[in-house]
């Protein structure tokens, strides 16, 4: 199982369609706090279509919430536009952890300064500073599977 990490999502509609994208490939969510949302929200549920309650989402309280409930040994990979490494140089397996940060700013350049080994980038021209969050949790994920020779 992919397990997909959003630190301190701010944008309900994202949130749901990565939901979404987690149960059509059976991905656990994980949501970690603070978020920038109720996750009672009509935005959030309406982009998760009506699939919300069949996820398998969890939600922390702090990134340090989740790393301690996390066994020895799981890996972590860091998507961020501040790695130098592309995405198509890490060999990724089953159970690995895809961790994406908010939408204004990223992930934490502490978080980011403590696993430079672990961060990728997701190749895209220098004119274009970002991609949606959905849109790069969908790179991230379907190069996983490719990887691991899921077959849906």
């Amino acid at each position: 199982m992919i397990h997909v990490v959003l630190v301190e999502p701010e944008i309900p509609p994202n949130t749901g369609n990565v939901a979404r994208l987690c149960l059509a490939i059976g991905a656990r969510l994980h949501l970690v706090g603070p978020l920038g949302f109720s996750l009672e929200e009509k935005t959030l549920k309406r982009a998760g279509m009506d699939y919300w309650d069949e996820c398998d989402v969890r939600v922390w309280i702090s990134w340090e919430q989740l790393i301690e409930s996390v066994g020895e040994g799981e890996r972590f990979w860091y998507f961020t536009t501040k790695a130098t490494k592309g995405m198509w140089e890490a060999e990724f397996r089953d159970g690995d952890y895809l961790v994406f940060g908010r939408e204004s700013r990223g992930l934490p350049e502490s978080l980011l300064n403590a696993n430079k080994e672990w961060c990728l980038r997701i190749p895209m021209r220098r004119e274009a500073r970002s991609l949606n969050l959905a849109t790069s949790v969908g790179i991230g994920v379907f190069e996983t599977l490719r990887q691991i020779g899921w077959k849906g």
